[in-house]
């Protein structure tokens, strides 16, 4: 399993840039304010350099920027699920349900919030990975049923990340097998509608 990108590399990656901009940003002082450059240290540069870098790739605004810039150079690179997701849930018995999700991801986390008219879950843990060449997405979660007095329950679900062809556009789908702690199971599918993972897709 992996985050979005390989923890070793991107701590490699910013060490590299600070590094990098540090001497940049000295050299420019020195030509374009030479009056203050001798007073200006390198080593005084570089932490707030590498503090930069660190607020970069942990805020989701910004790693995206980074994450889209990376798999324009390298495709091969865990797609971006961020955005509106709509879809069905289908138990072992019974009626299809419809689903709604936002999902919420940068370089080192994923949360999900998936609703259905009856429940809401939440994110107890959503890890990406790659297994056998295909993008994995695991995902355990706390279900809490719009019902008074029904009790929350957990589940888990390994979601297939693929694209598929809908209408002539190439979108991204989820779909797996669900199981659930009060022994129900059955399959989920969602497709991506959306990039922007601040809607609201919730029924109550």
């Amino acid at each position: 399993m992996f985050r979005i990108i390989n923890f070793t590399t991107l701590i490699r990656s910013v060490a590299i840039a600070t590094t990098i901009l540090t001497l940049l940003i000295y050299a420019a002082a020195e030509r374009w304010l030479p009056q203050i450059a001798p007073s200006i240290r390198v080593f005084s540069i570089g932490p707030w350099v590498a503090l930069m870098l660190t607020f970069a790739i942990t805020s989701r605004f910004t790693s995206r920027a980074i994450w889209g810039g990376a798999r324009f150079v390298s495709g091969s690179l865990y797609p971006d699920l961020n955005g509106v997701w709509l879809g069905e849930i289908q138990p072992n018995t019974g009626s299809p349900i419809e689903a709604a999700a936002v999902i919420r991801q940068a370089l080192l986390n994923t949360e999900i919030d998936l609703h259905t008219p009856t429940t809401k879950s939440l994110t107890l843990e959503a890890t990406p990975a790659m297994s056998a060449g295909q993008y994995k997405l695991y995902y355990t979660y706390q279900a809490k049923p719009k019902q008074i007095g029904w009790s929350a329950y957990t589940g888990s679900t390994i979601f297939d990340v693929r694209t598929v062809n809908d209408n002539g556009k190439a979108t991204l789908e989820l779909s797996g097998f669900y199981y659930t702690e009060r022994e129900t199971k059955g399959r989920i599918r969602l497709r991506q509608v959306g990039i922007d993972p601040n809607k609201d897709v919730s029924y109550y």
